[in-house]
């Protein structure tokens, strides 16, 4: 019982991960009715940014590194963020109003290699690290109802409690704040938003910049694990299933599909997966969001698609 809660507890710290990457296609989707592929290129930019300018802040400020040095380069990477978000909106997505969804999905792809290429160019190619702080040492817990206790990763822990409380603030925010029914506006119908008066380019620019800064945040705890280097852009890759378990413009079906995804792929590798040689792991997520997309295509929590005639 106790393996079972360890692997239990394991997939959903890694579920809340899962979810935060795909809030990113959620934010992007729910404002402009297009599906972002440049959300995984963010997270390696935002992530290469973060670590590099945590070394380059102490040195040009000449103070130790530290959690100043820290604090300093997540402020900089994020202000970085949002300057990007001016830009593709300056550039690219003002061109682009009421033109054809398929139109935006491919300036997406654009910024994505783009960003792919800037990003190593500007802070280079090399596996950088990132040290936030987060312990990393495991801790026993509930060690008076199961023998030896329950093993936990404490840094799972912290990653998965700064996850919770992120798409907790940006729920709260789409659902109750004016400038969030202002983006679902946007999504729903650019003409129509325009003429009531929202402004569009400053809908992107604000939905984008957020987009942003969850990509920082996602880079910073992938960053934190795994090391910052250019698979980390493939992390935004498991995000797909969720989304498509979930739904494309639903925030609580971004958080129960990267649960239900963090937990089926932990169980399914760990009691499945010695029956069939291992591996499930990297491919039930797709096989669970194929089954989905046969019998429920708008996935647990999306908008049914009607089509009147």
């Amino acid at each position: 019982m106790a393996f079972f809660l360890e692997t239990l507890f394991g997939g959903l710290m890694v579920g809340m991960l899962y979810a935060l990457v795909a809030l990113g296609f959620v934010l992007i989707f729910k404002a402009s009715g297009v599906f972002n592929f440049a959300q995984g290129a963010m997270v390696l930019f935002s992530a290469l940014a973060m670590a590099r300018f945590s070394e380059w802040i102490p040195q040009w400020l000449g103070i130790a590194p530290g959690m100043l040095g820290n604090l300093l380069a997540i402020v900089v990477a994020l202000a970085l963020m949002v300057v990007v978000a001016w830009l593709i909106e300056r550039l690219a997505l003002r061109h682009l109003v009421n033109q054809e969804p398929i139109t935006l999905l491919m300036a997406t792809l654009g910024i994505a290699y783009l960003l792919d290429g800037l990003g190593p160019m500007l802070f280079g190619s090399a596996v950088y690290s990132i040290d936030v702080g987060m312990p990393k040492d495991p801790i026993f817990i509930l060690p008076n109802l199961f023998e030896g206790g329950l093993l936990l990763s404490q840094e799972d822990l912290y990653s998965a409690g700064i996850a919770a409380l992120l798409v907790l603030s940006l729920a709260v925010f789409f659902q109750k704040t004016k400038t969030g029914r202002a983006l679902r506006a946007v999504a729903d119908d650019h003409q129509a938003a325009q003429s009531i008066g929202i402004p569009l380019s400053r809908i992107w620019v604000i939905v984008w910049s957020v987009a942003g800064g969850v990509a920082l945040v996602v880079g910073i705890i992938w960053g934190s694990k795994l090391g910052v280097q250019f698979s980390l852009s493939l992390v935004a890759l498991k995000a797909l299933p969720v989304v498509i378990l979930g739904g494309l413009t639903s925030i609580p079906g971004a958080i129960v599909g990267g649960l239900i995804i963090g937990v089926g792929e932990k169980l399914s590798e760990v009691y499945i997966g010695p029956m069939v040689g291992g591996g499930i792991e990297t491919w039930f997520a797709y096989g669970l969001a194929l089954a989905f997309l046969l019998v429920r295509p708008q996935g647990l929590f999306g908008d049914k698609i009607i089509d009147r005639v």
